[in-house]
């Protein structure tokens, strides 16, 4: 079956990622509730999903609502190894192939129709492929257009296989509710609901002029384009990122100020050891905090000019931090995380007679030592001791 322009895109999307790599190295663990985590629920198995077990959860409130769940500690190089192990599968499948996140890719495999068979019959093979190499269940959806086929992985779910067929995409997408589309979290939803538009089609039918009065010129245009499956983009294969970060889990528990500088200061060290890695230099630094109440908050500041030091970044990042104590203090912290973003494209830093070369030297050197040695071989000694939580998504508005 061919799509708008012969266009066909796959979305795959490992089901409940972590909990699935969980049941299957653990026998025992198979066909009963599983929660990975700690304080907050990184993933839950289907069953426990089936209890009302959402993420990111407070593992308490996921306790009361399945007392039985069996709950597991994350084990990130496990997580990493079987995402490697799928995406084999997917370049094996198609060379255009997108990751989105370590456990979802789009593949586009509008040019293998003639020598692969349908949409449909690669999409199987997929699946099967999965299941029999690397042990896990695997979700297709298939379309024209990239948001149609994350909808249909989403509506298919779990370990299934959902194909919206050429002229039939309005027909799909309108009985939908709102929170399909993406970028409509908590907060647009609300909105919108508010206002009885309660599905994709009530959406569509609102008009756009209506919608950017509503939700601002932005939202209201992208959602009166996604509304119509109007998505013009195209599966990117080897883009560069736009930013380079990472975040960790804090848990529940009261924690002093100086430990959560000290994550700070160990997620720098992270970050910009892969800037360094990548040879990009960045010029925006952003401090990422969610709450106890599972509110969200960022602080971002741009330099004069791009760096990859690890002193300069981190000096930075603390300076954020030290902006956002007293809102710490009031609700609690469960997760920080920084990002640098404005990356150049080729590593070129403009250097200044005042710049600490020594500081540079030092960076180096240390890389050196991780790359050899492993990542854990130098470390801060305010961290000792102390193992970064595992990092979780933070959920957009």
């Amino acid at each position: 079956m061919f799509y708008s322009g012969d266009v066909a895109i796959l979305h795959a999307d490992l089901d409940a990622f972590y909990a699935s790599v969980e049941q299957r190295d653990d026998p025992g663990l198979r066909g009963r509730p599983v929660l990975v985590g700690g304080g907050v629920v990184l993933a839950a198995s289907y069953e426990a999903k089936a209890r009302g077990v959402r993420t990111p959860m407070a593992l308490g409130r996921a306790r009361a609502l399945c007392p039985d769940a069996i709950v597991v500690p994350p084990r990130m190089k496990a997580y990493s190894t079987a995402s490697k192990a799928v995406f084999e599968i997917f370049r094996d499948t198609t060379p255009l192939v997108e990751g989105i996140s370590i456990d979802e890719a789009f593949l586009d495999v509008s040019g293998l129709l003639r020598v692969s068979g349908t949409p449909r019959e690669i999409a199987a093979r997929l699946r099967a492929e999965v299941r029999e190499r690397v042990g896990l269940p695997i979700t297709v959806g298939i379309a024209g257009t990239k948001f149609l086929a994350k909808v249909a992985s989403a509506v298919g779910k779990p370990d299934g296989l959902l194909e919206v067929p050429a002229g039939g995409e309005l027909a799909f997408l309108h009985p939908l509710p709102v929170e399909r589309l993406w970028g409509v979290g908590p907060v647009t939803s609300g909105k919108l609901r508010e206002r009885r538009i309660d599905t994709v089609g009530d959406v569509a039918r609102v008009g756009e002029a209506a919608l950017v009065a509503m939700l601002g010129p932005g939202a209201g245009r992208h959602l009166h384009n996604l509304a119509h499956n109007r998505d013009p983009r195209r599966v990117r294969v080897g883009h560069r990122r736009g930013s380079i970060g990472a975040q960790s889990a804090l848990g529940r528990r009261p924690r002093p100020f100086t430990e959560i500088e000290a994550t700070l200061d160990a997620l720098v060290d992270r970050v910009t050891r892969r800037m360094r890695g990548a040879h990009r230099a960045g010029r925006t630094v952003t401090v990422r905090l969610r709450f106890d109440d599972f509110g969200r908050a960022t602080r971002s500041r741009s330099l004069l000019k791009a760096t990859m030091q690890t002193r300069t970044i981190a000096t930075t990042a603390r300076d954020l931090l030290h902006e956002a104590h007293d809102l710490i203090a009031v609700r609690g912290l469960t997760l920080v995380g920084v990002a640098v973003t404005n990356l150049d494209g080729d590593g070129h830093v403009q250097l200044s007679l005042f710049d600490a070369a020594s500081d540079e030297r030092l960076d180096v050197a240390m890389d050196a030592v991780r790359d050899r040695f492993g990542s854990t071989s130098l470390t801060r000694a305010a961290t000792i001791g102390r193992e970064l939580g595992p990092s979780v998504p933070i959920l957009p508005d």
